[in-house]
């Protein structure tokens, strides 16, 4: 699994001109399942996610959690961080779960960040959808399960 965040001031997922998500402070995740993922993957992913201190404090150090500022995520899928670039000048996409397994894990990890009382806002699971944020630092952080 691999969870790109990145810390936002704000940001909104629109579908046909439609708002689908929108969340003010916070993380935009781009969220991407791969064949060996599974529900414990899924749930260490949210847990590190909710955990991980990348927010200010007073002294404008990264010392705390999405949880200790009350912030929220905005939770998109993306098959497309399992791109394949290796090998000519299109990507593979072999190593993205099939939609029967990513999505229910999709939903699984958002479910796990409600445990944590994170409030979670989604876009739709293979919809074309536009992607706005103000990116905050900026700071982006990658998580990858296979580095663990």
């Amino acid at each position: 699994m691999r969870v790109v965040l990145q810390r936002v001031q704000y940001a909104k997922v629109t579908i046909a001109k439609d708002t689908q998500g929108e969340i003010d402070q916070g993380f935009l995740a781009l969220v991407g399942i791969t064949n060996s993922d599974d529900e414990t993957v899924a749930a260490r992913m949210a847990k590190k996610t909710a955990e991980l201190r990348v927010f200010e404090d007073d002294q404008g150090k990264m010392n705390h959690s999405l949880s200790e500022i009350q912030g929220k995520i905005l939770s998109v899928s993306q098959f497309t961080l399992y791109a394949d670039c290796r090998r000519g000048r299109r990507p593979g996409f072999e190593a993205a779960a099939k939609p029967d397994q990513a999505l229910p894990l999709y939903e699984y990890f958002n479910e796990q960040l409600r445990e944590h009382g994170i409030t979670v806002e989604t876009g739709i699971f293979g919809a074309d959808m536009k992607v706005e944020l103000l990116n905050d630092g900026p700071v982006t952080i990658i998580l990858d399960s296979a580095e663990w």
